[in-house]
């Protein structure tokens, strides 16, 4: 029954945190007998059950339960097949996310040998739309996996490709990230190529490419501050942000009165 190994898929990361808290009495149970669950079940016919087990690799990868060689062994090809060229057009979705989300969770080595290659395959994908929407959608985080070197290489003619795609999604999903692609560039990437091709954005035919262009672009302005002066940071979650001076940190305190004093003016004038 599904219901049964959908059930059973839940329980696999308890189970695994367990073993691994009492590694000196079951040091061989999970990549024995679980870890073998995890990866037949992704190729499940039944899409509750594959759902399942994605999210418990996931969670498995996330607590660093999996080993090194088991992710390049066992993991990456299935999924290199489920993403082939000639796989089920649903199996291929579910692996180009999969892929996409587990890319920040593996060494760039993994990342950049493994799965690269595949993922810039994918990216030109011409008979799933879907396919394309979800490498431009985590085109950012694909991107940071690999480094600025490997980005420059493969990814940056890739994003090209996509930014000038004939599905009007496939570029609002490149402005909404190209923050995140210019981060990982250099400087002189960032000025001679995705400037014009941010332009190209933000001048599309499109009301909702150019809006998404248009909130993209104070952060893609940003990249091209000096981090070290300006004191902006991509977070882990993707997000801009920017670490206090240790002047405003020390002014910190003179920050309630000041807001009293804006709060009562306002007050006033009301």
């Amino acid at each position: 029954e599904p219901t049964v190994r959908t059930e059973l898929m839940e329980q696999i990361p308890p189970i695994a945190i367990f073993l691994q808290e009492s590694r000196p009495k079951f040091p061989t149970a999970f990549f024995e007998y679980l870890m073998p669950i995890v990866v037949r079940y992704l190729t499940d016919v039944n899409n509750q059950v594959r759902k399942a087990g994605q999210e418990a690799l996931l969670i498995l990868l996330e607590q660093d339960l999996v080993a090194q060689s088991d992710i390049e062994n066992k993991v990456c090809p299935i999924l290199l097949d489920l993403s082939a060229p000639d796989s089920d057009d649903e199996y291929k979705v579910e692996a180009v996310n999969i892929i996409c989300k587990m890319a920040s969770m593996l060494s760039r080595t993994t990342v950049e040998h493994m799965l690269l290659p595949r993922f810039c395959e994918l990216c030109s994908d011409g008979k799933l739309f879907q396919v394309r929407k979800i490498c431009a959608a985590n085109f950012g985080d694909i991107c940071n996996a690999v480094g600025q070197e490997a980005t420059e290489r493969l990814l940056i003619p890739k994003f090209f490709e996509l930014c000038s795609d004939s599905v009007w999604g496939m570029r609002k999903a490149c402005a909404e990230c190209f923050m995140a692609v210019s981060y990982t560039t250099s400087p002189e990437v960032r000025r001679s190529k995705l400037s014009p091709l941010f332009i190209s954005l933000i001048s599309d035919t499109c009301r909702w490419v150019r809006q998404a262009a248009f909130q993209s672009l104070g952060p893609f302005i940003s990249t091209f501050a000096n981090p070290s002066s300006a004191g902006l940071y991509i977070r882990e979650d993707g997000t801009l942000s920017i670490r206090p001076s240790t002047q405003d940190v020390n002014s910190n305190s003179c920050q309630p009165s000041n807001n009293i004093t804006l709060i009562a003016s306002s007050t006033n004038a009301t």
